[in-house]
């Protein structure tokens, strides 16, 4: 007996209601179906089911266990919030939008086998792109674009890779990839999405542009899943783990020199998605753990993060440093959540960060892996610098001309519950080790050492913002990542096909109008052609030129009939 339905159902088909709906029937709609999705993961059991036959192979739509069912929690929990926080919106295609990106979303995590993931996959990427779309400003249209065209490039790979192994194994079951070019070919499909370097740059430039409520929803999934999707078939892979300590570092770079606020936060889900996607490529029960829980905590304190700096945009219309301050007393709400989001992604002792942080950081001492531990130690530095100054300059910095009062009642409520889960599972961290995937390794958190480092790590990170406040100040900069070679090689491409093989293309198609000019005067005078052939058949035709005596044409055909008529006798 089949208990439950595939998680995402509810949201797809959900979604497909909400034109129907108006006013507070909508809102407590959207919330229904939160409710109604975790109620029946609840029931889930663990196993495969839903197996649909097609092409000869099994489609698995639900495939629980430890893994998905950790994911598909955090995933519903976190998006039932979500969707708290954005009851306010008005348009239904916004909504339409976050409810098929949600329910794809869990598609993926629950799916057993390569179709059924790339199938919700796609749905996703198209999914998220209207969140970008709706902001319905230039730089939003354009960086819609650019993040859709990112993900059909990042489908088509994932989907060649995926053929590539079916045909090799001849199963479509999730599993590591058979073969080296099949490995490799999956690997940067699932890379993209969770933001492999310098696959990554179609992060921090659409997840600013989406709307206040869509870069909430952005911040929770696609990178979520990419990571999820490489637990799954990648663990243990060393390349991997250094993949995963290099974004770490790059992210927390790039975030201390952004000035716009979203865009900051966006650099960091980039190095912190890269703490996961180490923890995984290590491979081992402790880091793996230590990946999930990171990914769990990362969703609560990164989306509170994104709730926050949505309310801020939201209620000053500002959305850069240098345009903020002065805002603790006009928004106090969302300033102590903010702050409670940024203790918690710095890893301070009694918040969520400090857990999944510290399993890392075990985890590559154990493993022998001192580069990845020390990667992962510089890049806590420079989050808590990161979001000292992100806090201060928003809330803290002096600024007496700007005006704003607190976000609405909703949008408080949201982040309100958001920071006391963050807060929760920071105290009571039994409650995060026991939905994770290895039950069986063990860890403790508040060992004397690990509360003494932090503090200590806190401590001279602090003293080092105090003494260069200046050197952290926002500036209105232009940052260049990896985008801009990206738009040299397609400058270079643009004038590559505009010059030289333009310049061919009409050469081509100038030799062969006159090869055709050719053939046409042929075909009306093939006598004058052939008189003056290197003249082009230019020569006025004369009509008793070649004109010659009946009695030769005749003649010819008396011949030619005589012949036909002696070849045909001698062969019967």
């Amino acid at each position: 007996m089949i208990k439950g339905i595939p998680p995402g159902f509810i949201y797809l088909l959900g979604a497909l209601l909400v034109p129907f709906w108006k006013g507070r029937i909508k809102q407590v709609y959207l919330l229904l179906l939160g409710f109604l999705s975790l109620g029946n993961l609840i029931l889930l059991e663990t196993g495969r089911f839903w197996t649909i036959r097609f092409l000869n192979y099994d489609l698995i739509l639900l495939h629980v266990d430890r893994l998905s069912m950790a994911m598909g929690m955090i995933f519903i929990g976190i998006g039932l919030l979500a969707l708290l926080y954005s009851l306010h919106v008005q348009e239904d295609g916004q909504q339409v939008a976050a409810l098929l990106y949600m329910g794809s979303s869990l598609g993926v995590i629950f799916s057993g086998d390569y179709f059924s993931l790339f199938f919700f996959w796609e749905i996703m990427a198209i999914a998220s792109t209207f969140l970008i779309w709706y902001r319905k400003e230039k730089a939003s249209l354009e960086a819609g674009f650019r993040y859709l065209l990112m993900h059909i490039i990042g489908g088509c790979i994932l989907f060649t890779g995926i053929i590539l192994h079916v045909v090799s194994t001849e199963t479509v079951l999730l599993q590591s990839p058979a073969g080296s070019l099949a490995s490799w070919l999956v690997l940067i499909g699932f890379g993209l999405n969770a933001a492999f370097l310098p696959l990554h740059t179609w992060l921090p430039d659409a997840y600013p542009e989406g709307t206040p409520t869509g870069s909430v929803f952005l911040s929770i999934f696609t990178t979520k899943t990419g990571v999820y999707a490489l637990a799954r078939c990648f663990s243990g892979t060393e390349w991997v783990a250094y993949m995963g300590g290099a974004m770490a570092l790059f992210g927390v770079i790039y975030a201390l020199l952004q000035n716009d606020i979203r865009r900051l936060i966006s650099y960091h889900i980039i190095s912190q998605v890269g703490y996961m996607v180490a923890g995984i490529g290590v491979g081992t029960a402790l880091s793996t753990n230590g990946g999930i829980a990171h990914l769990i905590n990362n969703l609560l304190y990164k989306t509170l993060l994104f709730m926050g700096m949505g309310s801020v945009i939201q209620m000053t219309g500002k959305k850069k440093l240098t345009e903020l301050g002065g805002l603790a007393t006009k928004m106090p709400f969302t300033c102590a959540t903010c702050v409670i989001a940024s203790l918690s992604i710095s890893g301070a002792p009694g918040f969520n960060g400090f857990i999944s942080k510290g399993m890392l950081l075990s985890a590559m001492a154990e493993s022998n892996q001192p580069w990845l531990e020390w990667m992962l130690r510089l890049a806590s530095v420079g989050t808590f610098l990161s979001f000292t100054k992100l806090c201060f300059f928003t809330f803290f910095a002096k600024n007496d001309r700007i005006e704003a009062k607190e976000a609405s009642l909703n949008m408080c409520l949201a982040m309100v519950f958001v920071a006391l889960l963050c807060l929760t599972l920071g105290l009571y961290p039994t409650i995060l080790l026991s939905i994770l995937p290895y039950p069986s390794a063990p860890y403790h958190a508040y060992t004397l050492s690990h509360v003494l480092g932090v503090f200590q790590l806190f401590l001279w990170t602090g003293l080092i913002f105090i003494l260069a406040k200046n050197a952290f100040s926002p500036h209105a900069w232009i940052i260049l990542d990896f985008d801009y070679f990206y738009r040299m090689a397609f400058k270079w491409m643009a004038w590559f096909f505009k010059g030289p093989l333009h310049g061919l293309r009409i050469s081509i198609q100038e030799g062969c109008s006159r090869k055709v000019q050719g053939l046409i005067q042929f075909s009306k005078n093939p006598l004058v052609f052939i008189e003056n052939p290197s003249k082009g058949g230019t020569k006025d035709y004369d009509e008793n030129l070649y004109r010659k005596p009946m009695g030769l044409g005749v003649l010819l055909a008396i011949l030619f009939l005589f012949f036909y008529s002696l070849i045909y006798l001698i062969s019967s």
